[in-house]
């Protein structure tokens, strides 16, 4: 059964300097994850299921609009989890007002933990390299406008591949 993720891709050159810093921080899945923000985390979806969940993310593009973004500083899950990210200090009512949206119909699924939009730079990595990525991306700040998001698949080889964009409202 295809596992699929819905997110916002984050633009060059943001994307690979974040990318990059992930791999320096030292996070095996640093090239296997594009840079994003997570709309809908790794759903199962049978093959079957696939057209009615393309559609109704086709319906929720549709009816969403185009967003500014700011990416600003870190923040972390820990103790609850081993992550460091950057946080979405612009554009988080969007993001989700977009989420609710996605996980609606053929994509409702319950979630592992509230819903927090943010971009992932370490996880899983030991504690010292937790704390330098938390450190290195302080005064990380970025700004872009959010025209469309993807829909990813995950291969055998466990890298996430962008299959389609859903611009908003037209993009």
């Amino acid at each position: 059964m295809p596992t699929i993720g819905v997110s916002i891709a984050i633009p060059s050159p943001h994307a690979e300097m974040l990318q990059a810093k992930r791999a320096s921080f030292g996070d095996p899945l640093a090239d296997s994850i594009p840079t994003h923000v997570t709309l809908l985390p790794p759903t199962e979806v049978p093959d079957e299921s696939m057209a009615e969940a393309v559609s109704h993310l086709e319906s929720v593009a549709a009816e969403g609009h185009p967003f500014g973004m700011v990416l600003r500083g870190t923040g972390t899950f820990r103790p609850i989890s081993p992550v460091v990210f950057v946080q979405v200090s612009g554009g988080l009512a969007e993001c989700e007002l977009l989420e609710r949206a996605v996980r609606r119909g053929p994509l409702e699924r319950p979630l592992d933990f509230y819903y927090h939009p943010h971009v992932t730079v370490a996880h899983h990595v030991p504690e010292d390299s937790l704390d330098r990525a938390f450190t290195e991306l302080a005064d990380f700040e970025c700004r872009f406008d959010v025209r469309e998001f993807y829909l990813y698949t995950h291969g055998e080889d466990q890298v996430w591949r962008p299959v389609r964009s859903f611009p908003l409202n037209g993009g």
